[in-house]
Order: structure tokens, then C-alpha cells, then sequence
């Protein structure tokens, strides 16, 4: 049996590396057991980080085509170099993993590197690459194991033609017929990067809408915004399987409406139907952790598992699968174990697609609202009257904001158009402090900025009237 410590994070995810951060930084022993060879999880290997290099790579090739003879920039045709892009993708992975290694050391939280997995309450069991195996004693145990890509009966996954996420980074060329079976975040976000750079991108959904869970009005502007971007969606349709026994793909799937069947010829496909926390190896039902009815690790909403002594963070819990919700959960648990008051606020995590134009969200939807049976009012800003978002040629989309029809509480925040990702924290801070509508407008606001827009829809709600609309 190794040293003794205060808390051993199995994961080195967001969740994990940032919990273990904040628990050496509140005084405790900490060490952090991550089998991946690099740290940052899902996330800043084969996720959010790589992802978001991609699209802003074939955002700009997109602008140079689209946009730039328009003011005046003259580049000629843009050429595509896929290995060149990818290289650079990967230095932003390397440079980002290594930047959480440097704050490991920093901070004195011990990376142990292998698989680990609970040998007991206390006592955490690491299987290194080598095949040999330590043990660490820890007083605590926290399962930041995150989560892999769900996958679907009769696709066959080999991450070279038919791809999750993971194969979809790392395309050697640009596919000229692509189908991304899921209309969520992961399938529009990489289903974009590829259509821009030259594929033909078809999305097949089984449900009726895209971006499940969002806001219905956000839904049908955004799917409509992808169409003019030239990306084909075929919604209300269940996939069978995917046929790679020839040369070409053959994704075959049944209209729910009228049991009618079809196929679609590919290239490559991506499945993008979701993820499912990553429990396996771990000793879960060896020691008596609990899981919920869809194999998540069940906590009591603060981290702690049935077991005394180990807790679970991330997307191997409840709740949306965030990077930034890992992120939090990780500080909470971290102060919580220091002896601190531990908090997440579930009701204020912001969800952001980073496509063009991109979608933001934070709080309750419309639906929501309906459902619940609770008074609002709305209010609502396009950028297409944002001097702004005209000066850089993205007018596209709206500010969307729902407030409590008795005390002009915020209750929800949705944005389709430029640079949404960055706008709506704003109304995060707004919303984890309890303001009404009416503080952001009457807020004072530089000019010209896109945030001129989320002032202008908070004026919707509260006065009934934006100016510029």
C-alpha cells in the first residue's frame, strides 16, 4: 500500500483535473489517476477542444469564401489542406493537456498514470500500461470517469468509415457524402466543420426536431439557418443499420409517420446519438455504489454516493454531460471534502453550440415554462437591427429572454446568432444573482457590441419595446 491520501480522483477530465486542483489548493493530499496517456478527459482529447480548432479553422475558410470579396478582400479560391489541419489541431490538444500537467505540479497533485479502478472503500487500485498494479490509500474517492459515445443496434463502429466523434477529428479528407445519424450538438457541431470544407452533409434524426431539449423557437431557426448552409435533414427517422460491405455506405432507416423505408449512400458516417457515462472496469457493484436506470453513478445531488467515502462527478452522473457542469461539480466536492459549503447551481449552467451561427442557452425553456404552468413573459431582439453583427456581416438569429410575469425574474436566456457562446454569460451572472429583466436593461451597454442585442431583448421584457426594434 502506497502514501496515504486526503483524496484520489479516478479521471483526469475536467471534472477530475479540476477537482483534484481546488482540493490541493485547499490544503489536501490529492492525487489524480488518468489511463489515457494525457489529461483533459474526453474533452480536450477528442472533444470540445479539438472540435472547437475545427470549426474555427473551416469557420475562416467559410468566411474567405462567403464573405471576404464582399468587403473588399480579394484571397482568390481557399485551398484545404486536411493534414496540415489536423496538425494543427493536435498542437492545440498538446499544448492544452501539457498546460494541465504543468498545474499538477503547480499545485502538488500527484498524476498517477494507469486504469483505476475501487479495490474497497479507501482504496483505489491502478493498472499501468506496463500491466503492473500500485494500490493508494485515500479517505475519500472521487469517479470522474466521464462518458463514451452511445452506440446503435446494427451500426458498426471502426472509427475509419463509420465514426463517433473520435473518427471524426481525424479524417485524413474531406468526405463528399456524409451522414450523421443524431441532430444533437456533437453531429451539427462536426457536421458543420465537414460541409464547410466541401462535404455533402446529411442529418438523420429520429425525432421531430433537432437539438433535443431546447427551446422550440431556437430549434426551427437554428435547423433553418443549417439548410441555408446547404445541410439536408431528414427528421423522424430510425435508423436500422449501416450497411459496409460495399464501396459505398448504406445507412438504412424507417419514416416513423408511415412505417415507409429508404436509404442513404455515404462516404463516411458519423454516429452522434448521444453519450453514456463510462463505468466499466471500476468495481461499482463490487463495493455497493449504486447506479441509476441508466447506469449512472446515483448521488444525492451534492456528489456522494450510497458508499461512505466516495463521491462521483460529471458525466458519470446525472445531468447535462458539460465539461464546465464537471467543472463545477468537482470545485464543490473539493470544498466539501476541505471542510467548505459546496454548491452547484444546476438551474444556472449555460449549454453552447458552437456552430455558425452559434446557440447559447441557459435556464428554462418555453416548453418548460408551459409545463410547469408558470406566468412569463418574453422578450425579443434580432441582431439583424444590431449595428454590430451588420458591420461583421452575421445578422442571422435573435436574443430570446423569459421573465417571470409577477416579479421580472430571469427565468431563461436563448441565443441564436454571433458569438452567442460568449454573450450569454451575462445573463448567467444576472440569473446566479436573481435579476429582473429589467436590471440588464437598464444596464448601460458599450457601443456598437453584439451584447447591445441582449440588452435590447431584456428591454422587450421588461418595457414591452426594444428602441432599435
Amino acid at each position: 500500500m502506497s502514501e496515504a491520501y486526503d483524496v484520489v480522483f479516478i479521471g483526469g477530465g475536467p471534472g477530475g483535473y479540476v477537482g483534484a486542483i481546488k482540493a490541493a489548493q485547499l490544503g489536501l493530499k490529492v492525487a489524480c489517476v488518468e489511463g489515457r496517456g494525457a489529461l483533459g478527459g474526453t474533452c480536450l482529447n477528442v472533444g470540445c477542444i479539438p472540435s472547437k480548432a475545427l470549426l474555427h479553422a473551416s469557420h475562416l475558410a467559410h468566411e474567405a469564401e462567403a464573405n471576404f470579396a464582399s468587403m473588399g478582400l480579394n484571397v482568390g479560391p481557399v485551398g484545404v489542406d486536411v493534414a496540415k489541419m489536423l496538425g494543427f489541431k493536435d498542437s492545440v490538444i498538446k499544448s492544452n493537456t501539457q498546460g494541465i500537467e504543468f498545474l499538477f505540479k503547480k499545485n502538488k497533485v500527484t498524476y498517477v498514470r494507469g486504469w483505476g479502478s475501487i479495490a474497497a472503500p479507501g482504496s483505489v487500485k491502478v493498472k499501468g500500461e506496463d500491466g503492473s498494479e500500485t494500490t493508494l490509500s485515500a479517505k475519500n474517492i472521487v469517479i470522474a470517469t466521464g462518458s463514451e459515445s452511445t452506440p446503435l443496434k446494427g451500426v458498426e463502429v471502426d472509427e475509419k468509415r463509420v465514426v463517433t466523434s473520435t473518427g471524426a477529428l481525424e479524417l485524413a479528407s474531406v468526405p463528399k457524402r456524409l451522414v450523421v445519424i443524431g441532430a444533437g450538438v456533437i453531429g451539427l457541431e462536426l457536421g458543420s466543420v465537414w460541409k464547410r470544407l466541401g462535404s455533402e452533409v446529411t442529418v438523420v434524426e429520429f425525432l421531430d426536431h433537432v437539438t433535443p431539449g431546447m427551446d422550440g423557437e431556437i430549434q426551427k431557426q437554428f435547423q433553418r439557418s443549417l439548410e441555408k448552409q446547404g445541410i439536408k435533414f431528414i427528421l423522424g427517422a430510425a435508423v436500422s443499420g449501416v450497411d459496409a460491405s460495399g464501396a459505398d455506405l448504406k445507412v438504412n432507416y424507417t419514416l416513423r409517420k408511415d412505417s415507409s423505408t429508404a436509404s442513404l449512400d455515404a462516404d463516411v458516417v458519423l454516429l452522434a446519438v448521444g453519450r453514456r457515462a463510462y463505468t466499466s472496469g471500476l468495481g461499482l457493484e463490487a463495493v455497493g455504489v449504486a447506479l441509476d436506470e441508466r447506469g449512472r453513478v446515483h448521488t444525492d445531488g451534492h456528489g456522494r454516493t450510497n458508499v461512505p467515502g466516495i463521491w462521483a462527478i460529471g458525466d458519470v452522473i446525472a445531468g447535462p454531460m458539460l465539461a464546465h457542469k464537471a467543472e463545477e461539480e468537482g470545485v464543490s466536492v473539493a470544498e466539501t471534502l476541505a471542510g467548505q459549503k459546496g454548491h452547484v447551481n444546476y438551474d444556472v449552467i449555460p449549454g453552447v453550440i458552437y456552430t455558425d451561427p452559434e446557440v447559447a442557452t441557459v435556464g428554462k425553456t418555453e416548453e418548460q415554462l408551459k409545463q410547469e404552468g408558470r406566468a412569463y413573459k418574453v422578450g425579443k431582439f434580432a441582431f439583424v437591427a444590431n449595428g454590430r453583427a451588420k458591420a461583421i456581416l452575421s445578422t442571422e438569429g435573435f436574443v430570446k429572454v423569459l421573465a417571470d410575469a409577477a416579479t421580472d425574474r430571469i427565468l431563461g436566456v436563448h441565443i441564436l446568432g454571433p458569438q452567442a457562446g460568449e454573450t450569454i454569460h451575462e445573463y448567467c451572472v444576472a440569473m446566479e444573482f436573481g435579476a429582473a429583466s429589467e436590471d440588464v436593461a437598464r444596464t448601460c451597454h458599450a457601443h456598437p457590441t453584439l451584447s447591445e442585442a441582449l440588452r435590447e431583448a431584456a428591454m422587450a421584457a421588461a418595457f414591452g419595446k426594444p428602441i432599435h426594434s
